[in-house]
């Protein structure tokens, strides 16, 4: 896994446009621009996948987690999820929130397995319809101290 910078924006975009639907699809300038937001940060797996993350304060937000389908269920979305976890504490986040489609079981089983629980409901919020779940997950506590590194 390796750190993610603008320039790798136009990989970025290939990898989501494979991961999801196309009304879903970010473009390679969204992706740079959120890379340049302040406290903004990406991981890659090269042709595996990718996440888009940021911290504010003491929270951290998944922006976009993206596997492509030929790499899924093979630990990439975990180790990019926890990469994204680590890499977020060590920026000084204590929380961190995301939003999952309801529909989508296999996101919702990968974010369950890592801890994160509901903590709210977007209705409508995807371009399909279907809402989204606030989920959050704290990242410093006892049980937590392996993020620290």
């Amino acid at each position: 896994m390796i750190a993610a910078s603008p320039g790798d924006a136009p990989d970025l975009a290939a990898l989501h446009a494979a991961a999801f639907p196309p009304a879903e699809r970010w473009d390679a300038a969204a992706i740079r621009v959120l890379l340049e937001l302040p406290g903004g940060f990406g991981l890659l797996q090269p042709g595996a996948g990718f996440v888009l993350a940021r911290v504010a304060a003491d929270e951290a937000e998944i922006l976009t987690l993206a596997v492509a389908p030929a790499a899924r269920r093979l630990g990439h979305g975990g180790a990019l999820l926890a990469g994204a976890m680590a890499a977020a504490v060590a920026r000084g986040a204590v929380a961190m929130f995301l939003e999952v489609a309801e529909p989508n079981a296999a996101a919702r089983a990968l974010y369950a397995a890592a801890g994160f629980a509901e903590a709210g409901r977007r209705r409508r919020y995807y371009p399909d319809g279907s809402d989204a779940l606030v989920l959050r997950r704290w990242l410093i506590g006892p049980a937590d101290s392996d993020l620290r590194g």
